[in-house]
């Protein structure tokens, strides 16, 4: 038992201290960090539940910026941004439905270190390299929409 309990407490630990190091010290990334973990919900915009463009929506409105709703709508807003000059807050588009026709399905948040969060439908809230085997070859685009104002109010290390 005693083992068991040892064992848990590490487990705790290193869970905690890999989910503080996700995320630098800046508002933004408390606000993500606020709700992962929410789960997946088609045409969710809340805390209860999320679709990707719902959750990039509900964290951009924290912070001042109107998004449009869908992902589509959303890689249409803001200036576009190379994937080798993105920064915290940037938006990163996907497509997720196959084909890889460069049609956007998917959304998130950039947060640095070559990290996104977004709203998967298979584990809500979470966050992902984009390098990762799935999305470094459905990677289609990124946008910038917040201001270098906004930017150094929310989204720089605090």
């Amino acid at each position: 038992m005693k083992k068991i309990t040892v064992l848990l407490a590490g487990l705790i630990v290193a869970v905690a201290f890999q989910a503080g190091s996700v995320f630098a010290d800046s508002k933004m990334n408390g606000y993500i960090d606020g709700v992962i973990g929410s789960p997946y919900k088609s045409g969710g915009t809340t805390a209860k539940g999320f679709d990707c463009s719902g959750f990039t929506s509900y964290i951009f409105d924290k912070m001042g910026i109107d998004l449009p709703r869908t992902s589509s709508s959303q890689a249409q807003a803001g200036t576009k941004v190379a994937k080798g000059d993105l920064q915290p807050g940037d938006l990163v588009f996907f497509d997720t439905v196959g084909g890889n026709n460069s049609s956007i399905s998917h959304v998130g948040i950039y947060i640095g270190d070559g990290k996104f969060a977004h709203s998967s439908s298979s584990r809500g809230v979470v966050t992902d390299k984009l390098n990762s085997s799935y999305y470094e070859t459905r990677y289609v685009t990124a946008r910038r929409v917040m201001s270098n104002e906004t930017f150094e109010a929310f989204a720089s290390e605090q």
